[in-house]
């Protein structure tokens, strides 16, 4: 399984919830999960089958900002 890691400017938990389903549909409910006490609001998507640029397409549609992170 991969580890997928973005840094986001999603900034509160109401963002998240918001997000939440369209995640879930992409990932996989469980498979993700925001840091939003860190600087970078980081995104993790442990993933077989997302790749980072549908992650990223997702968030942007939505009104994010969100780059992928070594």
């Amino acid at each position: 399984m991969e580890i997928l890691v973005f840094a986001t400017s999603v900034a509160s938990a109401q963002e998240v919830k918001t997000l939440a389903p369209v995640i879930n549909k992409l990932a996989g409910k469980g498979n993700w999960n925001f840091a939003l006490d860190d600087s970078d609001h980081i995104l993790r998507i442990a993933t077989e089958q997302v790749d980072a640029t549908k992650a990223i397409h997702l968030l942007k549609q939505h009104g994010f900002d969100c780059r992928e992170l070594e």
